[in-house]
């Protein structure tokens, strides 16, 4: 069992260390650094769950070579994560500002857990009151009737 969890973890590092081609890389090593950072930071337009980073496809092979070429152009990291909110929309951040309409969805997690928090606390507060005691017993005809029908 052991021998293929290390197997499955090597496959898995593996994968992620062939995404990035040799040749991609710049001969620069800060800038190299800069242009790894931005590719953990964008998403895969193609895998949309995986940062450029690790994907294989096609796409994220070209997007990674942009990166490269735009930061050798010149470009400031804000400005290659604008090039491409300009073009694929802020989905493609790997972690979206929390302005605008974003907000809410930033909002949403920690509001979802008070309030569920609140109505488990709500719940189990009206659990530990205990119930009216209405029940006065039975009427003497209801015990007469009772008895009446035991006999039987």
């Amino acid at each position: 069992m052991m021998r293929c969890l290390i197997i499955g973890a090597a496959i898995l590092l593996a994968s992620a260390a062939l995404a990035l081609d040799p040749s991609e890389m710049l001969d620069d090593p800060q800038l190299e650094a800069r242009a790894r950072a931005l590719d953990h930071d964008i998403r895969c337009v193609v895998c949309q769950s995986e940062a450029l980073a690790s994907s294989n496809a096609e796409w994220a092979r070209e997007a990674r070579g942009i990166i490269r070429e735009r930061i050798l152009a010149g470009d400031s990291d804000a400005e290659v994560r604008a090039f491409f909110v300009e073009r694929y929309g802020e989905f493609v951040l790997m972690t979206p500002p929390g302005t605008g309409s974003n907000l809410i969805l930033w909002a949403a997690g920690p509001l979802m857990l008070l309030l569920a928090g609140g109505i488990a606390f709500v719940y189990l507060r009206g659990r530990e009151r205990p119930e009216s005691a209405t029940d006065t017993g039975l009427s003497a005809e209801e015990t007469k009737r009772l008895k009446e029908i035991l006999k039987e």
